[in-house]
C-alpha cells in the first residue's frame, strides 16, 4: 500500500512539473508574441515616420539646385524653378496630395541634407550608384543616359581616349561620379561649388580647364546654351550608362513606395516621356539604343 501511495506522489509530482513547465512555455510564447509585436510595430512607426511627418505638414521638401541646364534650372528672366527633374517632383507630389517646396543647394550639400533631415527627397540628375544606396534609398529611375565630355573644338582638348584625362583639368563638383571618373583616368578636379553652368563651360573655352566628364542631355544643353564658346561635345566617346533618381533617407520607405507608385503612373500614361522630349528634346526616360562604353574597375 505504501509502495502505491508513493508511485502516485511520483506521477502527481511530475504531472504538476510538466503543467508548471507548460504553462512556463505558454507564458514565454506569448512574452515572446508581445515582444514580437511590439518590435513590429516599433519598426513600423519608425519606417512610417517620415512619411507621417511630410502628411502632417503637407509638403515634400526637394533639394535641388537650380543651375542645371535641362535638369533644375530657372526660366529665363524669372525666378521660377523648372526643369525635367523639377517637374517631375511637382508632379509626384500633386499626384500625392502634396505642395512642393523646394530647397536651393549645391549637389555636395545634397546628400547630408537628406540625412540632418533638412529635406526629405533630392532631384538634381543624381546617379544611383552602389555606394549611394549603402547610405540612401532612391525612386525607380526617371532617366536613363550616359556619360561624355565638354572639349574645346579645335583639338578636342587633346583627349582622344578615356587614358587621355591623364594631366588634364576636369571642372566638376568634388563628389560627384564625373569628378571620380576625372580622377580614375587621372585628371585634376577644378571644382565650383554650386556654380551655373556658364562658369564650368567658359573655363574649357578660355583654357583654365581642359573638359568637363558629365552627362550626356546636361552636356548637349549647356553646349547649345553658349554658340560663343569654342567648345562642342566629344563626337567619339560615349562611356558608363547611367540611372538617374530621387534619393532619399534609408528609413523612408513608405515616401519611396508612394513616389514609385506615382513614377509608374506617369510612365504608364506618358507624363515622363512628354517631360523628357520637353526639357531634352529626345525621350530620356528611356534606355538608350546605343553601344555605351562600360568602365571597369569604378568604385561607385
Amino acid at each position: 500500500m505504501k509502495k502505491i501511495f508513493l508511485i502516485f506522489i511520483f506521477l502527481l509530482t511530475g504531472l504538476l512539473v510538466a503543467c508548471g513547465t507548460a504553462n512556463e512555455e505558454s507564458k514565454n510564447t506569448e512574452d515572446n508574441k508581445a515582444n514580437s509585436e511590439s518590435s513590429d510595430e516599433n519598426t513600423s512607426e519608425n519606417v512610417d515616420k517620415k512619411w507621417k511627418e511630410i502628411e502632417d505638414r503637407g509638403e515634400l521638401i526637394v533639394g535641388t539646385s537650380g543651375t542645371l541646364i535641362g535638369a533644375s534650372t530657372y526660366k529665363e528672366g524669372t525666378e521660377e524653378l523648372t526643369g525635367y527633374d523639377v517637374e517631375i517632383m511637382k508632379e509626384v507630389a500633386k499626384r500625392l496630395g502634396l505642395e512642393v517646396k523646394f530647397e536651393i543647394m549645391g549637389i555636395d550639400s545634397m546628400l547630408p541634407a537628406i540625412q540632418s533631415g533638412r529635406i526629405d527627397v533630392a532631384a538634381n540628375d543624381i546617379e544611383a550608384t552602389d555606394n549611394r544606396k549603402e547610405q540612401f534609398i532612391f525612386s525607380d529611375p526617371y532617366k536613363y543616359s550616359y556619360t561624355t565630355m565638354v572639349v574645346r573644338k579645335d583639338d578636342y582638348s587633346g583627349i582622344n581616349s578615356l587614358e587621355d584625362l591623364e594631366g588634364k583639368r576636369a571642372g566638376g563638383g568634388a563628389t560627384t561620379i564625373y569628378s571620380q571618373i576625372a580622377e580614375h583616368f587621372g585628371a585634376e578636379v577644378v571644382t565650383y561649388g554650386n556654380a551655373p553652368n556658364e562658369a564650368y563651360l567658359r573655363d574649357v573655352d578660355n583654357g583654365n580647364t581642359d573638359v568637363i566628364v558629365n552627362d550626356y542631355y546636361l552636356s548637349k544643353f549647356g553646349v547649345a546654351a553658349f554658340p560663343e564658346f569654342n567648345i562642342m561635345l566629344h563626337p567619339e566617346l560615349k562611356f558608363h550608362p547611367t540611372e538617374q533618381a530621387a534619393v532619399m533617407a534609408k528609413d523612408a520607405t513608405v515616401l519611396q513606395t508612394k513616389i514609385n507608385e506615382k513614377l509608374a503612373e506617369m510612365r504608364e500614361d506618358g507624363t515622363l516621356s512628354e517631360l523628357a522630349i520637353e526639357f531634352y528634346q529626345e525621350d530620356a526616360s528611356q534606355k538608350p539604343e546605343e553601344e555605351i562604353e562600360e568602365i571597369e574597375g569604378l568604385d561607385l
